[in-house]
């Protein structure tokens, strides 16, 4: 007879930290731009429940820790009030059904364009060198991405602190 954990190990319980996965199957990040205002939609309730199973991770989309961390369109964020109690009911419509949830928090820094930046600016980064365009990926446009900011030392604080801002938001919103 065959042993199904040595059959399908992905189907197998782990540990991780403090939860118990019922299998190794992770629903990855995807970036589905679909939050308005960089605010988590009401349909995002179904999207993540859909791929909900008792004892699973989902890990949520790549979200925002700032005005400054965005660099594609209609990606969520959770640095303000708004954001947090939209992503409550997604993470209770996971959790009830059994769920784990995570956030991935991010900062895209040169990877954007001075249309997703505060007043039109330019995207803040480590470095002041541009990307370079693509113009077209798997048959798809690319957006081109604007020339860069480097920060300066002492900014580097304040995007620490939005990354820490964001982890609490990330607890309170219950992820």
């Amino acid at each position: 007879m065959v042993d199904a954990a040595a059959a399908a190990p992905l189907l197998t319980p782990y540990r991780m930290g403090r939860f118990e996965l019922s299998h190794r199957v992770v629903l990855a990040p995807l970036t589905r731009e679909r939050s308005y205002g960089n605010v988590p939609q009401p349909h995002a309730i179904q999207y993540y429940q859909q791929r909900t199973t008792k004892g699973g991770l989902l890990i949520a989309e790549a979200t925002g820790v700032s005005e400054t961390a965005q660099g594609y369109k209609d990606t969520p964020g959770i640095w303000t009030k708004k954001q947090v109690e939209a992503w409550k009911p997604i993470v209770s419509g996971v959790r009830g059904k059994g769920g784990v949830f995570f956030c991935q928090i991010w900062h895209v820094g040169r990877v954007s364009n001075h249309t997703f930046q505060p007043n039109g600016q330019a995207p803040i980064s480590s470095t002041d060198k541009p990307l370079k365009p693509v113009a077209r990926a798997n048959g798809i446009d690319v957006a081109t991405f604007s020339t860069p900011r480097r920060l300066e030392t002492d900014e580097i604080p304040s995007i620490i602190d939005d990354f820490r801002v964001a982890a609490r938001n990330a607890i309170e919103a219950g992820k």
